[in-house]
């Protein structure tokens, strides 16, 4: 079987994904700070990763009692393979033991084959706070309400899932079949196209807006640090230069264009036609994107 690689660039709209540890009565978001001066706010790898696993249990019943502290670390147990569990398999494990009487020490290490990116803001962070208090309970038993503040930023993000097909379902003496293989990126793929998650009493929709990307000839983020926005009499438009000039790149004597897809959703990016005229028919729906790419997912383990 050939090296293949599935890559996928998404644009999503939610707001307040990723709170620190804050200061004093203050929540803070997770931020980065740019040379331009300006802020973004993210949603860490892990926290995106955490809904990619927490919705293949709710939607797939994925196998989430593979955990235990055996040996003073919270990890995957020790009987534990990637045929027990999805989360095992896709997103990497390391297991630890301890040196003792009939044992080496060290770890097991699986790496992961879908590495996700974090889900970066695409919009600066301008410092805008939400005043919170519990008045509705405090009133309740006569009492003073207890104060917070909370900051929020609703923006496009982006963020980057890269697969690598080849690996997907082996690992040691572990290799499971075709079908299962191809069952479980195509189940990932379903989580990615209704992403949510949970946070403050909300929930977020962190389904795509925008998505591109394809199964290439090897598993690299192509269009990882290529999407941005810009702003003009009120419409976000999609640099579209960046686009073009990464699908200009070629691989092994072929363009990457010829494999690539787009999903967009109707109305909310200005310059979708300019986006269409780069691909042509492989612009898609972000419905029939997702079908294609599974398409070419079963076609590669010969389901």
């Amino acid at each position: 079987m050939s090296k293949k690689g599935l890559t996928l660039t998404v644009i999503f709209q939610a707001q307040s994904l990723n709170y620190g540890e804050g200061i004093a009565n203050i929540a803070e978001l997770k931020k980065l700070t740019r040379m331009d001066g300006n802020m973004y706010t993210f949603a860490s790898r892990q926290a995106v990763r955490y809904d990619i696993v927490r919705l293949g249990h709710d939607f797939f019943n994925w196998n989430l009692q593979v955990v235990d502290k055996g040996k003073g670390t919270v990890q995957f147990k020790d009987e534990c393979t990637i045929k027990d569990s999805q989360e095992m398999d896709l997103f990497g494990y390391m297991k630890t033991s301890k040196k003792g009487e009939g044992s080496k020490g060290g770890s097991s290490v699986r790496p992961a084959v879908a590495r996700l990116s974090n889900a970066i803001s695409l919009e600066p962070y301008r410092s805008d706070m939400d005043f919170l208090n519990n008045k509705g309970l405090a009133d309740r038993i006569g009492e003073h309400p207890n104060l917070a503040n909370s900051e929020q930023h609703l923006s496009f993000y982006t963020y980057t899932i890269t697969i690598d097909l080849e690996n997907v379902g082996i690992d040691l003496d572990v290799k499971l079949d075709n079908k299962e293989r191809s069952e479980r990126v195509n189940q990932l793929l379903d989580i990615l196209k209704v992403l949510n998650r949970n946070i403050r009493g909300r929930q977020e929709n962190l389904s795509p807006l925008f998505v591109i990307g394809g199964v290439y000839d090897v598993s690299n983020p192509f269009f990882l640090g290529r999407i941005k926005l810009q702003s003009k009499n009120g419409a976000y438009y999609i640099n579209k230069n960046m686009i073009e000039e990464t699908l200009e790149m070629k691989l092994f004597d072929k363009c990457i264009k010829e494999d690539t897809l787009i999903g967009v959703v109707d109305g909310i990016f200005a310059n979708k036609d300019e986006l269409a005229n780069i691909v042509g028919s492989n612009m898609k729906s972000v419905e029939q994107f997702f079908q294609g790419i599974k398409l070419k997912v079963n076609e590669y383990y010969g389901v």
